[in-house]
């Protein structure tokens, strides 16, 4: 059965991510088709979703005017995976620290936004990811902070519905980049800047026994 993802495509790499959905389908002796998200009515039939980086502000305001950010909150209630990295992290957490991102309140977490520093202050750090046997090579380029973490509650991986709380899968320096919220994964680096489709894999296959 053919797996169906949907990247939202108003912003972000778009090409890279749904290269790296592919790449971890094929592992997983899966077939993927990627849709491109930009108007409502496509969402609803998504397997999957993944929320790039770009602009936050920008973002949040497309997937409202658009009429897309109620549909991913559905999918997040109904159970469906969702990765959001970097700039899509900051859109699905709880708390943006910046009024001026209305957030889909999909990860209870707070961010800082672009506190790793700016474009200059990119770099690659070997990350230790919760279900990942080796390092990722994780890319931060005006990467958010998450600077508070929820314990009270969160949502059920299978059902979307409340958890014990949010998970955290990796830390540099001290401080989370990569968390789960019940179906979602959200992370502070960019995934797709690199040749290792791994987080993809953990956040969409990782149920699927992987082939040799």
């Amino acid at each position: 059965m053919t797996f169906t993802a949907g990247v939202v495509a108003v912003q972000g790499d778009v090409s890279e991510h749904a290269a790296a959905i592919e790449h971890a389908a094929e592992r997983r002796g899966r077939t993927a088709e990627v849709v491109e998200i930009r108007d409502a009515g496509i969402v609803p039939d998504c397997d999957a979703l993944l929320m790039p980086g770009g602009e936050s502000t920008t973002i949040s305001r497309l997937l409202h005017d658009e009429g897309i950010a109620a549909e991913i909150v559905d999918h997040v209630d109904d159970g469906k995976p969702v990765l959001a990295t970097c700039a899509g992290l900051i859109v699905a957490s709880r708390d943006a620290g910046d009024e001026r991102v209305e957030t889909l309140d999909l990860i209870d977490v707070t961010v800082e936004r672009n506190a790793f520093g700016r474009q200059k202050d990119s770099f690659e750090a070997p990350l230790d990811v919760d279900g990942l046997d080796d390092p990722f090579p994780g890319v931060f380029i005006r990467a958010p902070v998450i600077s508070e973490v929820g314990g009270d509650s969160g949502r059920d991986s299978e059902t979307g519905g409340e958890s014990a709380g949010v998970a955290v899968l990796a830390e540099w320096d001290g401080r989370p980049v990569a968390v789960r919220d019940g179906p979602v994964i959200g992370t502070s680096f960019h995934p797709e800047l690199t040749d290792d489709d791994r987080i993809h894999e953990l956040a969409f296959f990782a149920e699927t026994p992987a082939t040799q």
